[in-house]
This record gives structure tokens, C-alpha cells and sequence, in this order.
């Protein structure tokens, strides 16, 4: 029995030792720059991998057209049981020139010879491939812009804990020291109180800020495509954002539009719906194409003989097909097909002017936003030393303990301005890059 128990004991051990190599660790860990984290989206967010399966479909769209002008070949086997084989007149003689059973067996040949639709869906079918691969162009813009915005929310989310920080760290020091003061009988009891309230505000305001903070982490790694069990370290640093590089010529570019992909993906269409024009035209041309056929016909009132003997028989020809008269319909198409192809050019009109009113907000919204975080910093430093000057006052006893509770509060209100105006110039970049399209 001890034998049983330990050979059991081993084989539960190895089993459970296999298991453990074998089994996927729960989370794997990434340290990302913010470029890491767009080419990690490129990979894996679902609307660029579908966008990239979606140009994998058009090329089997531009091989299906391509298919319908080559030879096409097809075969047939057909067999008749006639319960009442028909007649013909002779005179006034009725003959059957049918057997009561039949088979027959025929390969179909045909081979467009010209057909002025195919020729315009040749190019048609390219500039649909065309389209699916700007549609991929523009899924990966929309996530870079997406990732990157979200990788500065946690930079700026990060920045703030460390402001709290730093706050809750002076402000604890002094609550101490405000303490000890009151024991000695230097400052009253609400003295203590009013820095007790700002402390734990500003506590409170710490726990909230990391509840946030671990919710952008989600948000950036749902962007990404990756998943949010992951743990993710940015290896960036807000000082590595280059909020002005290389801006100076946006405002002379007259041509921009032409790089964002909502102005090649509208062409594009224009040109699909110019094609399907001309495809419309051109059903008014003659079509020719070339067929043949052969094959074997089996007939015998006895089926055991069925198939002897046989009677084999082929031909080629020409198929000639000119369009008359269709009741006004395909004129009428056609003119449907123009308004169309006038339709899409104001399209492509109203949205130039559209990107350069984009382009302005852009520039404007980023000008403002950059001032207004120069201006917020400032504020900042002047809110701290404003605080540091209270406290020297209070602490030789020519201030009071309001003033300093009140330069607290606005070190914390010009912190959390600098916060959203740092955050705020960042979008701003982001959107200004996007609107002269920069982001590819």
C-alpha cells in the first residue's frame, strides 16, 4: 500500500508540475513609448485588422471581373424518360423521331470577344481596391489618433498624482507642525481643524485621481486592441512631447487637403461613380462573344442499350448581342448616373472647404491651448509662491492661518488648471497634426 501511495503521490506530482509549464501566465507586462503602443494598434485593434481584411476581399473583387472576360466552360448531362415521346407530321402521317429514353452529355465553351462594361469594370474593380486600401489608411489615422490621445491622458493623469503628491506631503508637514503648536498653546484648536479638512481633501482627491488613472490605463489598452488584464508601463515622459515642433510652415501650406484621407477617399468615390457612368454608357455598345459547343446523344427505346450507340455532334459560332429599344429605361439610368457623378464632385467641393475650416479650428484651438498652459503654469508658480511667503508670515506671526489655508486652495485650483490646460495643448497637437494631414 505505502508503494501505491507514493507512485500515486509521484504521478500527481509530475502531472500537476506539467501543468503549471504548460498554463499561460495570466497578464503579460509592456513597456511602451506611445509610437510602441500606435504600432501595437495597428496590429491588433479590430477596426484596422477588419479594414486590412476588407483589402484582402477587394482583391478577390478584382479577380472575380477579371474571371468573368476569360474563357468560361461549363458542362451538361441531361436525361429524358419520355412517357409519351412527341410526334411530328408528315403529310398526313404522324412520326416520332424520339426514342422513349435519352441522355445528353455537352461541354459549353465561351470566350467574351468584346463588351465595352467589362472593359470599364476592369478599371472599375482597381479603383474599388483602391478605395479599401485608403478605408485602411484611414482606420489606422483614427487609432493612432485614438491611442495617442489616450497615452497622454495617463502621462497627464500621472502628473497629477505627483502634484497631489507633493501637496499632501508640505500639507502634512504642516498639519504636524500646526499640531504640535496647538499643544504648546501657540495656535487655537481650529487652526488644526481647517488644515485637517484640506488634508483629507486633498487625500480624498489623491484616491480618486488613481481610480481614474488605473480607468485610463483600461481606456488606453481597449485602443490598443490589447487586453486590459495586461499590465502596461509608458515609457514616456511628458518632457519627451514636442508640442512645437516643426509647425512653422502649416500656415503656408495651401494644399494640405490633398494629404487627409477623407479628401482621397471622396476623389475615390468620384471616381467610381464616373466609371459607373461610362459603364452605363457603354451597355448601349454591341457585345460579341465566341462559343462552341460539343457533345453526345444517347437514345434508345430500350434503356439496357441506352448508350449504344451514340450520336455525337459539335459546333462554334459568334453570339452577337445589339441593344434596340428598352423603353426609355437605360437612357434614364443614365441620367440617374450623371446627377450622381454631379452629386459627388460638390461632395468633393464643400469638403475641401470643409478641411480648411477644420485646419483654422485646428490652428486656433492649438494657438489658445498653448497659451492658456503657458498662462496656467504661471499661475501655478505664482500660487506656490504665494503659499511659501503665507507660511513665513504665519510662522513669524504676521499672517494668519486663513491666508495660508487660502494660498493651499489655490495652489490646489491652479494645479488642477495646469492639469486640464496641459492636457488640453496636448489634444489640441494631436488634432492639429490630424487636421494637416500629418498623421498617416
Amino acid at each position: 500500500m505505502k508503494h501505491i501511495v507514493l507512485i500515486m503521490s509521484l504521478i500527481c506530482g509530475v502531472a500537476l508540475d506539467g501543468f503549471a509549464q504548460q498554463a499561460p501566465p495570466d497578464s503579460q507586462k509592456y513597456n511602451f513609448t506611445v509610437a510602441d503602443c500606435v504600432n501595437y494598434a495597428y496590429e491588433h485593434q479590430d477596426s484596422v485588422m477588419n479594414a486590412a481584411l476588407d483589402i484582402k476581399s477587394a482583391d478577390f473583387k478584382v479577380r472575380e471581373t477579371i474571371g468573368s472576360g476569360l474563357p468560361q466552360i461549363s458542362g451538361t448531362a441531361t436525361f429524358q424518360n419520355y412517357l409519351k415521346t412527341p410526334v411530328v407530321l408528315f403529310g398526313t402521317n404522324k412520326v416520332s423521331i424520339y426514342q422513349n429514353f435519352s441522355e445528353n452529355n455537352a461541354i459549353n465553351l465561351s470566350q467574351l470577344l468584346f463588351d465595352g462594361s467589362y472593359l470599364v469594370g476592369l478599371k472599375a474593380a482597381k479603383t474599388y481596391k483602391e478605395l479599401s486600401q485608403k478605408n485602411y489608411t484611414r482606420s489606422r489615422i483614427e487609432t493612432n489618433v485614438n491611442v495617442t490621445k489616450a497615452y497622454y491622458q495617463v502621462l497627464v493623469s500621472n502628473e497629477q498624482v505627483k502634484l497631489l503628491d507633493a501637496n499632501i506631503k508640505q500639507l502634512k508637514q504642516q498639519l504636524d507642525e500646526t499640531i504640535q503648536q496647538n499643544k504648546q498653546g501657540f495656535v487655537e484648536k481650529i487652526d488644526v481643524d481647517r488644515l485637517t479638512v484640506q488634508y483629507n481633501t486633498l487625500v480624498n482627491n489623491k484616491e480618486k485621481v488613481l481610480r481614474l488613472l488605473a480607468l485610463n490605463y483600461q481606456v488606453l489598452k481597449f485602443q490598443m486592441g490589447m487586453p486590459i488584464e495586461n499590465e502596461l508601463v509608458l515609457k514616456d515622459k511628458l518632457e519627451d512631447v514636442q508640442l512645437g515642433d516643426n509647425l512653422s510652415d502649416l500656415s503656408n501650406d495651401t494644399t494640405f487637403y490633398k494629404n487627409r484621407i477623407e479628401f482621397g477617399l471622396t476623389e475615390t468615390n468620384l471616381k467610381l461613380n464616373q466609371f459607373d457612368l461610362k459603364r452605363e454608357r457603354s451597355l448601349l455598345l454591341p457585345s460579341l462573344a465566341f462559343i462552341g459547343n460539343a457533345g453526345v446523344l444517347f437514345q434508345n427505346n430500350n434503356p439496357s442499350h441506352l448508350f449504344s450507340p451514340g450520336y455525337p455532334s459539335a459546333y462554334i459560332g459568334l453570339s452577337l448581342n445589339v441593344p434596340i429599344y428598352s423603353g426609355g429605361q437605360h437612357n434614364n439610368r443614365i441620367k440617374e448616373s450623371e446627377i450622381t457623378v454631379l452629386k459627388s464632385q460638390n461632395d468633393l467641393n464643400n469638403l475641401k472647404n470643409g478641411l480648411r475650416l477644420q485646419a483654422s479650428q485646428a490652428w486656433i484651438g492649438y494657438i489658445n491651448g498653448m497659451q492658456t498652459l503657458k498662462v496656467q503654469k504661471q499661475n501655478q508658480e505664482l500660487a506656490a509662491e504665494v503659499l511659501r511667503v503665507s507660511k513665513i508670515k504665519y510662522q513669524q506671526g504676521v499672517g494668519s492661518s486663513i491666508e495660508v489655508t487660502q494660498a493651499e486652495s489655490a495652489l490646489e485650483s491652479a494645479d488642477n488648471s495646469y492639469i486640464q490646460g496641459l492636457y488640453d495643448a496636448l489634444v489640441s497637437k494631436v488634432d492639429l497634426d490630424k487636421a494637416y494631414g500629418r498623421i498617416q
